[in-house]
């Protein structure tokens, strides 16, 4: 503690720090001095008027210099009391001062400190004190103990050994926040020792670690939709903090974002784009379900080739470039009905992290983006049951403890009856089609003790529709994970990971007996992954580990279905192989203006047999006519291996307390490859894993960035530019067969890409109208060149990819009426995706031929389209059976006809031309959600 002359800053916050100034048994009132002051302060520091009054009175002052530092004081005092000048100071509210029965001024933020201890003060101390006595020789063992069901903003909390003696030098704490009634971990909350200049952020478990010096500190807790709060603590050695917060109900949106209203500027990651579910709860959806990747779609640099499409494409790449994760295991559909939904029950949902650049180096093996998804644990105080109930599906969520405190579950459910509307449709083809599906989330977590606790999720989803033909369309997603974290100490601890990704699907055909078939394709994915975190010390932050995922494709067959069926079975080969990775990454507070993140990632991968790999002539293009020899490799055995570093770096420069600049590099492996012959995603895709002919992705991307924030941290602007060089991904010969090709190292060829672009964001997080405005410049190229003509196109040069879309403008509007009304507003703008076109016909070989443009020269009409939402609350009365709310939507409110293709059809010997719309009127929808 130091001491200015005439001046003395404590940190004092509550009576536990005043143990040594008022006695309970003797409680005293006030006897203020009646002296009366006078002076002139024209612009004056705090502590001038603070000397000023000391000088003409017995008062003595008690406040950090840091609460004060901001004051400027303007008045003129005539023969006036102290009390009476201090409240003209403090008028506008902030800052607090109580004084005491020997005129002592304590100056606070948040509140005024108490003068009197609270009833039984002394007994609930005491109970502390055992607590944190048992800490003394376990700074772990803290929390195996009977958790303190209200805990006090006011009280102190001894960390460490209480009776040593008070040493120099540092300590660690470290420990959970959690929330206080339901018990699940509040992850991404901000935990600051503001006088001490330090301050960190909970991960995904709610586990925080802090480095101070020995002595008292107050930390103040934050984060999103939950009540500020401090807790006291003196620091003697390292131990642990349970901290629980409460849920802020109040809808008041600054109360909400302002946990972490200056982290667009003094936060270390770019490229991040973080989302909870009461964000996406409010942006308008098609049929009125709250919808992550369409969200996740209105950010900049994020796009899709058309509507009904949910696959991503990330600053210029491809949608088999983002690693979607779900707790940790791989998703490879993440949509629902030909992209019209997505796979994600919003009710589960926890959050959801975009990682469009500087990707930490725990992350690997894709090259454009890392979707990482985390679902809620269930609440560990009491049972609860959310859902909806919409046009076209319906969900349940029931989540409860199996032992209060320590244990609990939550389990979601989702399903689709949209048959009914489709029966109804004029169109015979509709009436005669059909579509379902459904998914099921799961999810357990046991905290065994303070050191080990275990996470299980598991998610599971079926879709099965047949739209206007015989062809039936049905794919699986199966995903599970377990988890097991071990907290070693303050500083240190361990996450392992195992989980595992299934994803299959079937086209069946039997409207002909005699060519009734069965197409199958199935994907395996195990992994294991070891993570350690360790908190140097406050300048360092250290994440390394290794990780291991082992690959089981069978990459196609084809069945004859029925006794009458002449189909020929065929069958692809299986594939394997093994991905392996080891990562260290280290955060470097140079200083308060200047940090540096370092990361290195080396990724082995290992293409494993059985498997025959066909010998082509060396720089001859490949084809059944270059063959020179086939090699058969055993179970087991090499086939081929690729290997190499993938560098992180980034850096961060405050240029002031609302500014800052911020630069990035990362390289990406990725071995595995999308194969679709469609502009998106579709299930009928195949997932190649390289091998002895194709190669790896590999991708580098340099970014760098301005962040900027306005009128108190409550508009948040950013500027963010890209380039990125992209290597060895997979495109397609003319004419290419994908599905059952058993050589389709002779249909494919290896492509170079390069994208830039620029990103501008605009957002408003704070009062009744909130949001954001975006607009993206951005390209994407691809340039083919295999050095023989078969495999160049458009003569070996650069050309537009599917989804190159130059321009793109977002709004999200949210217009908050009163505390059961609101609206949400959605308008995008963007430039036409590219198309080939046919050109001429011309006659040849008894038979007219087409003429077609270079690949992508042309692109279909700018898209264009507005959605509008309200939502109606219920009241908001606390005892009551079910809390509901109403949305109302209209998707596409200008009944805009946004064309998703241009094909062509030959009648009557002309070509004729038509466009494609997914949405081509007003989608009204109507959904209820519930929570009892």
């Amino acid at each position: 503690m130091t001491r200015r002359p005439r001046v003395a800053p404590w940190l004092l916050a509550g009576p536990a720090l005043l143990l040594g100034l008022v006695r309970p048994a003797q409680a005293q009132q006030p006897q203020p001095d009646s002296t009366r002051v006078s002076g002139t302060f024209v612009n004056a520091p705090f502590e001038t008027l603070v000397r000023a009054l000391e000088t003409q009175s017995s008062y003595r002052f008690y406040f950090e210099p840091v609460t004060v530092d901001s004051i400027c004081v303007n008045l003129r005092v005539e023969r006036q009391t102290v009390p009476v000048v201090l409240r003209q100071v403090f008028r506008r509210g902030g800052l607090y001062f109580a004084i005491d029965a020997s005129n002592r001024v304590y100056i606070t933020t948040g509140k005024p400190i108490e003068l009197a201890l609270p009833e039984r003060y002394f007994a609930a101390a005491d109970s502390s004190a055992r607590v944190a006595q048992q800490a003394a020789d376990d700074p772990l063992e803290g929390l195996n103990a009977p958790r303190v069901r209200k805990q006090s903003a006011t009280r102190l909390y001894d960390i460490g050994r209480g009776s040593a003696a008070r040493g120099e030098g540092k300590a660690t704490v470290g420990g959970y926040v959690r929330d206080i009634g339901t018990g699940a971990p509040v992850a991404g909350a901000t935990v600051a020792a503001e006088a001490a200049g330090v301050g960190t952020a909970t991960d995904q478990f709610g586990y925080f670690s802090l480095t101070l010096p020995v002595g008292r500190h107050s930390l103040l807790v934050r984060s999103i939709g939950i009540k500020n709060t401090r807790r006291q603590i003196a620091l003697y050695g390292d131990g642990k903090l349970e901290i629980e917060v409460e849920e802020d109900i109040t809808p008041l949106r600054e109360v909400i974002i302002e946990a972490e209203k200056d982290k667009n500027v003094s936060g270390m990651q770019m490229g991040l784009e973080k989302l909870d579910i009461k964000t996406i709860r409010q942006v308008p959806t098609a049929f009125g379900e709250a919808d992550i990747l369409r969200v996740v779609l209105t950010l900049p640099g994020v796009k899709s080739v058309g509507e009904g499409s949910t696959g991503l494409n990330v600053r210029g790449g491809a949608s088999d470039q983002n690693l979607i994760l779900l707790n940790d295991a791989t998703v490879y559909n993440p949509s629902h009905l030909f992209g019209f939904f997505s796979a994600f029950n919003p009710d589960v949902l926890q959050g959801v992290e975009l990682y469009k650049s500087a990707v930490p180096a725990k992350f690997g093996g894709r090259l454009s983006s890392v979707l990482d998804i985390t679902t809620r644990e269930g609440n560990k105080k009491k049972f609860g049951v959310a859902g909806g109930i919409g046009p076209l599906t319906s969900r349940l969520t029931v989540e409860g403890p199996i032992l209060k405190d320590k244990a609990s579950f939550i389990i979601g459910g989702r399903s689709s009856y949209s048959d009914w509307i489709l029966h109804r449709l004029p169109d015979r083809g509709f009436r005669e089609s059909s579509a379902s599906f459904y998914d099921l989330n799961a999810n357990l977590s046991y905290e065994i003790n303070g050191k080990n606790s275990v996470y299980a999720t598991g998610y599971l989803s079926r879709d099965k529709f047949r739209l206007g033909s015989d062809t039936t369309y049905q794919y699986l997603n199966q995903n599970a994970s377990l988890k097991w974290k071990h907290v070693y100490g303050p500083k240190l601890y361990s996450v392992v990971t195992g989980a595992f990704s299934h994803y299959e699907y079937e086209v069946t055909s039997q409207r002909n007996p005699v060519s009734a078939s069965q197409l199958a394709y199935s994907l395996n994915q195990a992994n294991g992954q070891l993570d350690f975190s360790y908190f140097l010390n406050p300048k360092h932050t250290v994440e390394f580990g290794l990780s291991t995922l082992r690959y089981n494709v069978a990459p196609g067959s084809l069945q004859p279905r029925g006794d009458k069926s002449l189909v020929v079975p065929d069958v692809l080969h299986r594939e394997q192989a093994q991905e392996s990775a080891l990562y260290a990454s280290d955060r470097i507070d140079v200083n308060h203006r200047l940090s540096v993140s370092l990361g290195l990632r080396y990724s082995l991968y290992n293409a494993l047999g059985p498997g025959d790999v066909r010998r082509y002539v060396p720089g001859g293009p490949r084809n059944e006519g270059t063959v020179t020899d086939t090699v058969r490799y055993a179970a087991g055995k090499n086939i081929a291996t690729y290997h190499g570093p993938e560098w992180r770096l980034s850096a961060r420069y405050a240029l002031s307390a609302t500014s800052s600049v911020k630069v990035s590099y990362n390289r990406m492996r990725q071995y595995i490859h999308m194969l679709s012959n469609t502009a998106s995603m579709s299930p009928t895709d195949v997932w190649k894993l390289s091998d002895y002919h194709i190669r790896p992705q590999v991708g580098d991307q340099v970014a760098l960035g301005f962040y900027h924030n306005f009128k108190n941290n409550t508009i948040e602007a950013s500027v963010e530019t890209y380039y990125k060089k992209m290597h060895d991904f997979v495109d397609y010969k003319s004419g290419a067969t994908l599905i059952l090709n058993h050589h389709i190292e002779t249909d494919v060829v290896n492509a170079e890409g390069k994208a830039y672009g620029v990103e501008v964001m605009l957002r408003k997080t704070t009062g009744k109208l909130n949001g954001w405005v975006s607009y993206t410049y951005s390209r994407s190229l691809v340039q083919v060149n295999g050095g023989t003509t078969s495999e160049m196109i458009n003569g070996g040069k650069f050309y537009p990819s599917n989804f190159d879309k130059p321009h793109d403008v977002t709004l999200i509007g949210n217009y908050r009426f009163n505390r059961r009304l609101s609206s949400s507003l959605n308008l995008t703008y963007s430039t036409g995706r590219p198309i080939t076109l046919p050109l001429a016909k011309y006659y040849v070989g008894n038979a007219y031929r087409v003429l077609y443009s270079d690949r992508n020269a042309y692109r279909v009409p700018d898209y264009f389209r507005a959605d509008l939402a309200l939502n109606i609350e219920g009241n908001h009365k606390i005892k009551k059976l079910a809390h509901g709310y109403w949305t109302v939507g209209v998707y596409n409110l200008t009944g805009r006809k946004n064309p998703y293709s241009i094909y062509f059809k030959t009648e009557n010997g002309q070509i004729r031309g038509y466009k494609l719309s997914i949405f081509g009127q007003p989608i009204p929808t109507v959904t209820y959600n519930f929570k009892l």
